[in-house]
Parts: C-alpha cells; sequence; structure tokens
C-alpha cells in the first residue's frame, strides 16, 4: 500500500557512531509486512528509538515489533557503514539483515557487520 511506501526503509544519522534498532511493521490481522532500520545518537537507550517509532508507525495503521538492536558506525566520508553491537533490552538484532536493508539506501557504500561489542 501507499502508506508503506511512505515509510523510509532506513533513518539513521549521516555521521557517528549510535545505537540502532531493526523494527518490524506489519498490517494487523498479517498481511504486509515489512522491516525497516532506525538509528541515532540522540537516543541514550534503544527503546527511546523504539517509543519514537511505534507512535507513527501505528498512526499509519502498522502494529510495529522491535526485532533486536546494536549500534552503526556511519563514516560518511569514506562512505563506509559498520553494524555491530547489540541491544541489552531487546537483545541482538539479525545484523546480516540490517546490512540488506541498508544497502538498498546506501547503494554506492561499503557495508560490514560483526558480533563485536565495540
Amino acid at each position: 500500500g501507499s502508506a508503506m511506501a511512505a515509510v523510509r526503509d532506513v533513518e539513521i544519522d549521516p555521521e557517528g557512531t549510535f545505537k540502532y534498532i531493526l523494527v518490524r511493521l506489519q498490517r494487523p490481522g498479517g498481511g504486509e509486512q515489512r522491516d525497516i532500520v532506525r538509528g541515532t545518537k540522540a537516543a541514550e537507550f534503544h527503546n527511546h528509538i523504539f517509543e519514537k517509532v511505534n507512535p507513527e508507525m501505528e498512526k499509519l495503521g502498522y502494529d510495529c515489533k522491535c526485532l533486536g538492536g546494536g549500534k552503526i558506525e556511519h563514516n560518511s566520508k569514506d562512505k563506509k557503514i559498520r553494524v555491530f553491537g547489540l541491544s541489552t533490552g531487546y537483545g541482538k538484532a539479525d545484523h546480516s539483515l540490517t546490512v540488506e536493508i541498508l544497502k538498498k539506501e546506501y547503494t554506492d557504500y561499503e557495508i560490514t557487520w560483526s558480533d563485536d561489542k565495540k
């Protein structure tokens, strides 16, 4: 649907290292679903990101589920993104899935992931 198209796959800070979460959007009662990546330095904890995303998506008619989190290191100068770490509250996101989603938005970047904590 057009509402789902209006939701961006990725919204992350343009630079720096920050927390991120992987969120699954679903139409109530099944139907279409989609995974999105959200991350920002403004969030001290992973749940701060979810608490912002969830109401926005509910307004569009989606159920949101956090699939886990981690950290993103975004180097826009070198066009590199590194996905790593985990969320204490939500557990570790599937970073390989996160990388696939990031690649849709950052097509000319080198994007890697690892289970490293730092």
